[in-house]
């Protein structure tokens, strides 16, 4: 049941029939953002070893960082990746994503 949730919730969410977000399921936002692909569907195996383990991460700690790559603040041969990744996410889906990477 949760995972027919969490998919209506993605699909309401990519529709724009969502308006806030940080009511997304962040799991999906993870998984269909891509950040999956490196850091691994659990958050904890990315495919590097210089890749960081985000499950676990203080929900705040990781939202200023993503953010902080998505402005230029934060900017080194390592988040060259993920700057074009997170330019079209929103910050309330950046918000979500941090809380579900807490919960891990």
């Amino acid at each position: 049941m949760k995972t027919i949730a969490t998919l209506a919730g993605a699909a309401l969410l990519s529709l724009g029939l969502v308006g806030n977000a940080s009511a997304a399921d962040g799991a999906a936002l993870y998984a269909s953002k891509g950040c999956a692909a490196c850091h691994g569907a659990d958050a904890n195996t990315p495919i590097m070893p210089i890749y960081p383990k985000l499950g676990g991460q203080n929900a705040q700690y990781a939202l200023n960082q993503m953010k902080d790559i998505k402005s230029g603040a934060r900017n080194n041969g390592q988040t060259a990746a993920m700057k074009a990744i997170v330019a079209s996410v929103t910050d309330e889906e950046l918000q979500a994503i941090a809380e579900w990477l807490a919960a891990q």
